[in-house]
């Protein structure tokens, strides 16, 4: 299983981005993670493979929407309102189980994509 993701920049507060995690292989549930400088990695939001079940971390309830177009096999997260406290690396993963806010329960990584908020 392969993860690509990208779509990650520097922006000013109260920008947007759209971060895309292009999956390979069959059906996952797929994970956004998030990791800023001397912290550890928390998660963000993660999505069922169908697309019917969602998730969010509070910090980010109401500003980022994740969505999936599995004709394309990617997996979108929509930031809107960034703050600067959401400067990190994110990460997608995909989980072979049921869709969740845990790290543990997934089973392939990406490499990461930066995304940089200013003040």
């Amino acid at each position: 299983v392969q993860l690509q993701a990208c779509g990650g920049g520097l922006v000013q507060a109260g920008g947007s981005l759209r971060l895309s995690c292009a999956v390979s292989g069959r059906r996952y549930a797929i994970g956004w993670f998030r990791q800023a400088p001397g912290k550890e990695r928390e998660f963000v939001a993660a999505i069922s493979w169908g697309g019917g079940s969602t998730y969010y971390a509070n910090s980010v309830k109401g500003r980022f929407t994740i969505f999936r177009d599995n004709a394309k096999n990617t997996v979108y997260l929509r930031m809107n309102s960034l703050k600067p406290e959401d400067t990190a690396v994110y990460y997608c993963a995909a989980s072979e189980a049921v869709v969740s806010e845990r790290e543990s329960r997934y089973d392939y990584w990406g490499q990461g994509t930066l995304v940089t908020v200013s003040s």
